[in-house]
């Protein structure tokens, strides 16, 4: 079976939004829109926009007037996005490739790509694409997980794949965090033409409201329970049970918090 780390399809978007999406996406999302909503743009790009997590707080906060349009690799998460908007919306949805935005030049003002910069198989392509459809002026802002280490689900998550299966563990979650070097990002954007870059350390504590439908996300709401069916020792339910428990006793405590770290990067198109 595949290994394919950026193939979100089947089940995955349903587990990924209500599993996922109130945990670590949605505080995140916010933050996004409102640093968007700030450049004031007329016409806003959302790359990698997923499940609509995002592009729900982007309409929410850019004036009514804005166009707004969302784009991601997989179709069926954008099937949905696509539920949490009406006609009155005006949200364009449409699948693309990061890499091959079908946009022409300067048709942007601003661009935003919340966590999806890791799965794109050319991240120095993807920046000059987001250049070359950002307009003079423009502000790409982009996200990325930083290390594991600072956010504890995913050692959870990916320490108990090892566990069970030791000589072969599944690598989805090394994925995600795999872009934590600022360095590579930043020499990325200015090599793509960009400048006025800042970077952002956003640390969030969340608790953790449906602690079972988390663990569950965290299982089936991406490709790792693919990538575990391919392999002998152990079931998907187990790894969710074992994940469960864990999460429980790390953060089951309702004082207690999860903390999550990300990295912003902000930059403009002269």
């Amino acid at each position: 079976m595949s290994e394919d780390t950026a193939r979100f399809v089947g089940d995955i978007p349903q587990h990924y939004d209500t599993g996922l999406g109130p945990v670590i996406f949605a505080d995140y999302a916010a933050d996004t829109a409102r640093r968007t909503a700030a450049c004031n743009p007329q016409r806003v790009l959302e790359i990698a926009a997923g499940t609509g997590i995002v592009t729900r707080c982007l309409r929410d906060a850019l004036p009514a007037g804005s166009s707004l349009t969302a784009t991601d690799f997989n179709a069926p998460m954008l099937d949905i996005a696509r539920t949490k908007f009406g006609t009155a919306d005006q949200v364009d949805f449409q699948t693309a490739d990061a890499t091959q935005l079908r946009f022409a030049d300067g048709s942007f003002d601003a661009i935003v790509c919340q966590f999806g910069l890791m799965f794109f198989p050319d991240k120095d392509k993807a920046h000059r694409e987001a250049h070359r459809v950002l307009s003079s002026g423009g502000t790409y802002l982009l996200s990325v997980w930083d290390r594991m280490d600072y956010n504890p689900y995913s050692v959870i998550a990916h320490g108990i794949l090892g566990r069970f299966f030791p000589a072969d563990p599944p690598q989805f979650y090394t994925v995600p965090f795999s872009c934590a070097q600022i360095d590579p990002i930043k020499e990325s954007l200015i090599n793509a033409g960009f400048s006025d870059i800042t970077i952002s350390v956003i640390r969030v504590e969340k608790e953790i409201a449906d602690t079972a439908a988390f663990a569950r996300g965290l299982v089936y709401g991406n490709p790792a329970a693919e990538q575990i069916r391919s392999r002998q020792g152990a079931e998907p339910e187990q790894v969710f049970e074992a994940i469960l428990q864990e999460l429980r006793r790390s953060f089951g405590n309702s004082q207690r918090r999860m903390p999550m770290q990300s990295i912003m990067f902000s930059a403009r198109k002269l």
